[in-house]
């Protein structure tokens, strides 16, 4: 069984940064791919940013050049840094870790809101 825990959204003006955090427990945190995504409020969710086992990185056009998403496989979490957020990128962020043999988890989200 695998348990993530997203952590550090909240309140931050226009042009501000946060960084959120998913904490992953059990043991195939290395093999798996991480994933951040978000849904805003009437819209579907979408693929903000993803990360695989071997680090490979892509983001969603909207976010490129402003958030950056990384992993720490010792310590089973993965981040993602989030500059010069907008009021568009308001809403709940969820993670998700991907590994075919499992199949795939999420978070329970954390909201992020922009504004001013």
């Amino acid at each position: 069984q695998v348990h993530l825990v997203e952590s550090g959204g909240g309140l931050v003006q226009p042009g501000g940064s946060l960084r959120l955090s998913c904490a992953a427990s059990g043991s195939i945190f290395s093999f798996a791919a991480m994933g951040w995504y978000r849904q805003a409020p009437g819209k579907q969710r979408e693929l903000v940013a993803r990360i695989s086992s071997g680090g490979s990185t892509n983001y969603a056009d909207s976010v490129k050049g402003r958030f950056t998403i990384s992993r720490d496989n010792a310590e089973k979490t993965v981040y993602l840094q989030m500059n010069s957020l907008k009021p568009e990128d308001t809403a709940v962020y969820y993670c998700k870790l991907s590994y075919s043999v499992v199949g795939d988890y999420w978070g329970q989200g954390t909201q992020v809101t922009v504004s001013s």
